[in-house]
């Protein structure tokens, strides 16, 4: 048995470590995209930005970034600020062939988009378009959109869907799942 006494938190932490501000020394920083709908009932972006909760942790040994939250198990998305298991979430990894082109569809859930590889187009049926390269998050909020694999090589995303509250008419417009071409995909609607 060794004498050699492990080292205590207090110990490990009592110094900085070596991040001050996110994205951490030596990593690239990332955009987020939240979409909504406009008067009209069409997707619209937001204005982008980097994430709304920046602080360091364990005295700058990690920093985090806050995302995205919300309040309750069905989210509510019918006040400012489907593809999905009804009172739950889903993870889904998408890999995207070189150049691929998703229909325009809608989920009736609220989707966290992260690119893991590669660099993807996001649009709206509003025709917003936002490029996405990896680490960049999409919050989706239940609009109507595609993705396009913009590069000659294949393309990954991460997808966290939560189950939604049904959102209220706008202008007369009612929102359902669309699937269109995808319908075959995902024939039980996740």
């Amino acid at each position: 048995m060794s004498d050699t006494k492990r080292p205590t938190y207090a110990d490990i932490y009592a110094t900085p470590g070596p991040f001050t501000q996110f994205p951490g020394a030596g990593l690239p920083d990332i955009r987020r995209f939240i979409t909504t709908h406009n008067a009209q009932g069409e997707g619209v972006f937001l204005p982008a930005d980097n994430g709304d909760h920046q602080a360091l942790m364990a005295n700058g040994r990690g920093v985090q970034n806050i995302i995205y939250t919300t309040d309750g198990a069905a989210v509510e998305l019918n006040d400012e600020p489907s593809l999905h298991v009804p009172g739950g979430t889903l993870v889904r990894m998408i890999d995207f062939a070189p150049g691929v082109e998703s229909p325009m569809h809608r989920a009736m859930s609220l989707d966290y988009g992260t690119v893991i590889e590669g660099e993807f187009e996001v649009e709206l049926d509003s025709g917003e378009k936002r490029t996405m390269r990896r680490g960049d998050v999409l919050v989706q909020r239940a609009t109507a959109h595609r993705w396009r694999n913009l590069s000659d090589k294949p393309g990954r995303m991460l997808f966290v869907l939560l189950d939604v509250q049904p959102l209220r008419e706008i202008n007369g417009k009612e929102f359902k799942v669309e699937l269109n071409e995808l319908a075959h995909d995902f024939p039980s609607g996740h």
